[in-house]
């Protein structure tokens, strides 16, 4: 039996914006010596699904040349959406929906079935990440949690609406019963409201009904001026007297160290399994 070569592709969404695409060329830098030091894994690379390059097909085609035999693909998606399920797969060719494939094209979102066998590991939703990081960033900016409530603005997907509104509230739940603040509410700022402003003044005054102070959080992957300060930044401005009732810190779930830990944990879970299959 030939010996296996094993990589890990971090996959995130992509963007335009220099500082996004630096948070996550980052975080695979903040794994690579602990996840190499494993000695499972001998590669690890960054793709970008759209707007730039290096691009999923870009890695892989770079992966298959380099001999290796397995990739595991970790994710860095917050729960499901169309992205995760639908295009992510039709890329690696795993998928075949003629919409799907339609859309990707129109995109110009390239399309490569690689030689290495995949293995996609779960989405950060899978793990306790993502309550523990809102809880961390809420309790930087609370100050008095008995007249605060939570506002959470997220990017969204349309054909999980409801497993997105599920994962926020879970997640608002955990920062409230950790923190004593009792009301909660969220939005988004793209994807779902095509970059409205109004959807996050919307969500801040549903949390003003009823507290003196919302704690707006971005629970988005990183930075991007567009969402954090543009779409964010203007929604809080419509709110009455925003200076003294908002809370609002234009900061991202990355850098996280607990991420950096899970992304470790799993690649080295599915490299195990690799190894010894």
């Amino acid at each position: 039996m030939s010996k296996r070569k094993t990589g890990l592709l971090l996959v995130n969404h992509g963007s335009r914006s220099d500082t996004w695409r630096k948070a996550l060329t980052d975080l695979e830098a903040r794994v690579r010596e602990t996840i190499l030091a494993g000695g499972t894994i001998e590669g690890i690379k960054t793709a970008f699904m759209e707007y730039t390059e290096p691009s999923i097909a870009t890695r892989m085609k770079e992966f298959d040349n380099e001999g290796f035999t397995d990739v595991v693909i970790v994710p860095i998606f917050l729960t499901i959406s169309s992205h995760s399920f639908e295009d992510i797969p039709t890329i690696l060719g795993q998928k075949n929906d003629a919409q799907v494939i339609e859309e990707l094209e129109s995109e110009k979102i390239e399309r490569y079935t690689p030689k290495a066998k995949i293995h996609i590991a779960p989405l950060l939703d899978f793990s306790n990440t993502l309550p523990q990081n809102v809880l961390r960033r809420s309790r930087e900016l609370s100050r008095n949690p008995k007249k605060e409530g939570i506002v959470l603005i997220g990017y969204g997907d349309a054909a999980y609406d409801k497993e997105w509104g599920e994962l926020f509230d879970k997640v608002a739940e955990h920062v409230k019963q950790a923190t004593g603040i009792s009301e909660h509410s969220y939005g988004w700022c793209g994807h779902l409201v095509h970059y409205n402003p109004a959807e996050t003044t919307k969500a801040i005054n549903a949390v003003l009904e009823k507290k003196d102070v919302a704690i707006v959080i971005p629970v988005l992957v990183a930075y991007d001026e567009m969402f954090q300060k543009t779409i964010i930044g203007r929604g809080i401005e419509q709110v009455e007297n925003y200076q003294e009732k908002v809370l609002y810190k234009a900061d991202s779930i990355l850098p996280d160290a607990d991420i950096e830990n899970w992304i470790v944990g799993i690649t080295n879970e599915y490299a195990d399994k690799i190894a010894n299959s």
